[in-house]
């Protein structure tokens, strides 16, 4: 499975977004640290969920972190999030 579609699933399991989209960037960043031939080091990752609610930013930002721990402790260099409730 591809890491986006891993990302994906995990935040969908977790969160139940109404909106969810996960976007390989990686070829922006190609020369930049931590970028790798074939992708999947940078993603931009946008979602709108109720678990969101009444959250700080930090702890929405906490929240899909500790989600996709696992992910951000091996190949992800980056990871950029839009949050909303």
């Amino acid at each position: 499975m591809a890491t986006a579609d891993t990302i994906a699933q995990k935040l969908k399991d977790a969160l139940s977004p109404q909106h969810l989209a996960v976007e390989d960037v990686s070829h922006h960043h190609a020369g930049h640290a931590g970028w790798r031939e074939g992708g999947g080091t940078h993603f931009t990752v946008t979602i709108t969920a109720t678990a969101f609610a009444g959250k700080s930013r930090v702890q929405q930002h906490r929240l899909v972190n500790t989600i996709l721990a696992d992910e951000l402790a091996g190949d992800i260099h980056a990871l950029e999030l839009h949050l909303s409730s």
